[in-house]
């Protein structure tokens, strides 16, 4: 398969039954337990920041979605951010780029005049290449169990991160 068979749609495009689909195959049907899910409860994923990849016989292959979140410091002041994900591809599928055209995608579609500061919950090795780290989330919390090397980050100006905070929904 070449990703030049491929396509990149709007997320807003494809039957919200799919979707949900590929997400309970990519993490499990109990994948609404997840810390993740907590944080950007009640908020809706950003249309403009949401993809999906079709394969050449326009089957969903993978989603990339967007959700606005705070990272709330200690003295109670939001600091609002985009929390990146789920980012999902189908098992058999995930090897053969898609996950890369969805970080690309939505990388393309941020506002490069006023980029929040983006956050997400995955494998430190694979996100680095998108430059996330964990090098600025030692102080953050989440509300439930996460694993700090895969609470990651990515900022055009890391000083601008709060050192500590919680981080949940955005509520602005």
């Amino acid at each position: 398969m070449s990703l030049a068979t491929a396509s990149l749609i709007p997320l807003s495009g494809v039957d919200p039954a799919l979707v949900e689909q590929l997400l309970d195959r990519a993490f499990g049907p109990d994948r609404h337990k997840r810390t993740a899910y907590k944080v950007r409860e009640g908020t809706q994923c950003l249309p403009a920041l949401s993809f999906a990849a079709l394969d050449q016989d326009d089957m969903l292959v993978g989603t990339i979605q967007a959700f606005p979140v705070a990272l709330t410091d200690p003295a109670g002041r939001p600091h609002p951010m985009l929390m990146i994900g789920p980012v999902a591809v189908l098992p058999e599928r995930q090897g053969e780029g898609f996950g890369r055209a969805l970080m690309a995608a939505q990388a393309g579609a941020l506002d490069p005049a006023s980029p929040l500061p983006q956050m997400l919950i995955g494998d430190a090795d694979y996100y680095a290449r998108f430059g996330f780290s964990a090098d600025h989330t030692a102080g953050w919390k989440m509300p439930g169990p996460w694993e700090p090397e895969r609470l990651l980050a990515r900022s055009q100006n890391p000083a601008i991160l709060p050192r500590e905070g919680m981080l949940g929904p955005w509520k602005g």
